[in-house]
């Protein structure tokens, strides 16, 4: 299996896992930002993987935008929008993805 392979794999991993979670959460409340924001952080563990996360994705938008930018990668801003509509489990994999396939691409066989 090449790796670009190994990364799509983990894109539908890192879709499949947080959204088995949040979508019957869905059903359930809607799309209530409060209520989500309140549950997150109503206990110090919770908190502390929200943060974590919160802080995770910030990181990975300040790299995705200069590797994106320095490789010339033409679509990295679709990491970005899997970031926000998923999360860095999304996101992460599908960059690395990307860039893969443009490493891939260029070296020679």
């Amino acid at each position: 299996m090449r790796l670009r392979h190994l990364y799509l794999v983990l894109c539908v991993i890192g879709t499949a896992l947080p959204y088995w979670k949040l979508l019957p959460w869905l059903i359930d409340h809607g799309l209530n930002l409060s209520l989500l924001c309140q549950e997150l952080f109503a206990s110090r563990i919770g908190a502390f993987f929200g943060l974590d996360v919160i802080v995770s994705a910030l990181v990975l938008f300040v790299f995705l935008m200069a590797e994106g930018r320095s490789l010339g990668l033409p679509r990295f801003w679709l990491s970005i929008l899997a970031t926000l509509l998923v999360g860095v489990s999304l996101g992460l994999p599908l960059f690395l993805y990307f860039r893969q396939r443009e490493l891939d691409a260029s070296s020679p066989r």
